[in-house]
């Protein structure tokens, strides 16, 4: 299947971040949000990411135009009526998920493959409430979008081999490196991930080190680019918390169980960087 039409549900970091390496690989963008506004804010960090690869000669402004050009506004899921790939990217939360790929199922061209971004919750669960399992599939990108070169394909329980193999191609003219995942709680990446900044946690709830020594052993020892802890709030303190729930209850065994630490810190709201306070504290 040739995929040439892409529409993007949710237009916030992650699903902004796909909007544009689509439109600079030359797809036809469908960028959706609930509201102008949520458009407006997403589309001024695609324009000012643009400008920033301008400016490091990374592209010509012709490209960041035509880029940009390549970009349409949606605020009505039914602009999915024409379709070949949907990109959902909304909140993690599976009532939300479900909800819109019941609707799209209805709106969506008979060949159009729904794919979600969900970095946890299982591709069949989403699947089962639409009328075409055979073509729901995942697509984790990583975070931040532009830069990571990660694509995380996961197959539901009844994703066609044509419809993998369609959006795997399609990963590949975005310059993403995919990689085929079966659909198990956290996949790859945040099964290995999550219990890792867990236990960094742990290590830090039980008093065996400061924040910064955990982190630069794993920098220094490990040669991770970037601390457990500090990673954990850019992550969002509040998404590791939930993806380890989803981890234990997915599998129910007790290794998965969140530190008390993290859950405190979420119950204080302090998210990480995106609010200011986590492990770490940011202007």
């Amino acid at each position: 299947m040739d995929i040439k039409k892409v529409m993007v549900i949710g237009a916030g970091q992650m699903g902004g971040g796909i909007a544009q390496v689509c439109a600079q690989a030359g797809f036809d963008v469908t960028l959706n949000d609930i509201s102008e506004a949520s458009f407006d804010k997403g589309l001024g960090v695609i324009e000012k990411n643009l400008a920033r690869n301008v400016e490091k000669g990374r592209m010509t402004e012709e490209e960041k135009s035509a880029a940009l050009g390549r970009i349409t506004k949606s605020v009505d899921l039914s602009d999915a009526k024409d379709a070949d790939l949907i990109i959902e990217a909304a909140v993690e939360k599976m009532d939300i998920k479900q909800s819109i790929f019941k609707q799209l199922d209805e709106i969506a061209p008979a060949h159009a493959i729904l794919s979600t971004n969900t970095s946890a919750l299982p591709i069949t669960e989403i699947a089962a409430v639409t009328g075409r399992p055979e073509r729901v599939i995942g697509m984790h990108f990583m975070n931040p979008v532009p830069v990571m070169k990660l694509v995380e394909i996961i197959r539901g329980l009844a994703t066609a081999d044509e419809v993998y193999q369609s959006v795997e191609d399609m990963t590949r003219k975005l310059s993403k490196t995919p990689v085929e995942v079966n659909d198990y709680p956290g996949f790859v990446s945040n099964r290995v991930l999550m219990p890792m900044i867990n236990e960094a946690i742990f290590t830090l709830y039980e008093g065996v080190a400061t924040k910064e020594a955990i982190d630069e052993v794993m920098k220094l020892g490990m040669n991770h680019p970037m601390g457990p802890l500090q990673l954990a709030d850019f992550i969002g303190l509040d998404t590791c918390l939930y993806i380890m729930e989803v981890l234990q209850e997915g599998f129910g065994d007790p290794k998965y169980r969140p530190c008390p630490l993290l859950r405190k810190y979420v119950n204080a709201g302090w998210l990480g960087k995106k609010s200011g306070r986590g492990f770490y504290v940011y202007e």
